[in-house]
């Protein structure tokens, strides 16, 4: 047990991708007004490396905030948790405002280890090598209680352990990660229930600070600059509880529903759509679309209803090849089911 422990631990450790500090501006602006008077958890953050370390403590009195908690991961030596209530000078470069804020925080160090046995269950013992600051620990957990909104970078690996766990304890959250990960499971249903949706800047292609061992044979997805590297990951995107804006833009639908153009799956009674931009204004039926509408959802526009695979409306898949959507026997990708809750009326399916 000891050496699978050990192999997921090492993963998690390999999850070391760094978010730029441009990239959380460009997100973190659009959500100021929920931060006054609030203590921000970033628990997958060391504070000596992390961007977001850096924006809650220059912003700290912008924002309003009332504490900044910080806790991460460590392998082969023991972590902590930092506190930060304010009052550091945010003047100078990067590495010194970090040092004096580093400096006046309450540390304490982190004495649970997370151990995960092969029925899941937790052991506060020592493993074979000793790592703590996991996000599952008894002492994070009782952090995350304390805290108001979390917002990080989480391991990529633990993705939908990561969120379980905000949903569960009820928290307010932003995070970044993979946008396929909509597709998965645990994710999904809080899609539909309307626990989870995407945030502001998605889908494009981000550059994160990895630690100078990376390596990678696709040499483009791998950039050094003042002797940092750089690594690429394509398909990136924000997810949060926290309302903004552009959840509630109307998507403009301007095509017309006719059967030659949007033709049913051989396995599903909905019609394929391959693009948000086609999904016709006047069809009352059920669409089939690729994950990434979730970037364009409105939820007084459409209903999310299921999912190929997974979360299926009755009576909506046939015997033949469920699963996958299939058309004129061609399997097509992953596709979400959706209604128009407003469909233009005069055209019946």
């Amino acid at each position: 047990m000891a050496g699978g422990v050990l192999n997921k631990a090492k993963r998690q450790k390999a999850d070391e991708f760094y978010t730029q500090l441009s990239d959380i501006e460009k997100e973190l602006k659009h959500y100021k007004k929920y931060f006054k008077g609030k203590v921000v958890f970033s628990n997958c953050d060391d504070p000596e490396a992390s961007n977001f370390y850096y924006y809650f403590i220059s912003n700290f009195e912008e924002l309003g905030l009332k504490k900044l908690i910080t806790t991460h991961f460590e392998l082969d030596k023991p972590s902590y948790m930092l506190e930060y209530e304010g009052v550091a000078d945010v003047r100078g470069d990067k590495e010194t405002v970090i040092k004096r804020a580093i400096k006046i925080g309450k540390k304490i160090k982190l004495k649970q280890n997370f151990q995960q046995g092969s029925q899941g269950e937790l052991f506060d013992t020592e493993p074979v090598r000793s790592y703590s600051g996991d996000f599952r620990s008894p002492e994070c957990i009782e952090l995350l209680k304390q805290s108001d909104i979390v917002v990080t970078n989480p391991p990529f690996s633990l993705f939908r352990e990561y969120i379980e766990q905000l949903v569960k304890y009820k928290k307010k959250f932003l995070i970044i990660g993979d946008q396929n990960a909509i597709a998965y499971k645990e994710v999904f249903k809080f899609v539909m229930e309307n626990k989870l949706w995407l945030g502001i800047d998605n889908g494009g292609t981000k550059w994160f600070q990895v630690p100078n061992h990376y390596s990678i044979q696709t040499l483009s997805r791998i950039k050094i600059e003042n002797g940092i590297k750089y690594f690429s990951k394509g398909n990136i995107a924000w997810f949060t509880n926290l309302d903004h804006k552009k959840r509630h833009e109307k998507l403009v639908l301007y095509k017309t529903y006719n059967p030659s153009d949007y033709p049913k799956y051989d396995n599903y009674d909905a019609i394929e759509v391959s693009t948000y931009k086609d999904i016709p204004m006047d069809y009352d039926g059920i669409i089939g679309v690729p994950i990434t509408f979730i970037d364009k959802h409105n939820p007084e526009q459409f209903e999310i209803i299921g999912q190929t695979g997974i979360f299926e409306p009755a009576g909506l898949c046939s015997e033949y090849k469920g699963g996958r959507p299939y058309i004129k026997g061609q399997r097509m990708y992953t596709r979400i089911f959706i209604k128009n809750l407003n469909p233009l009326k005069g055209v019946k399916k």
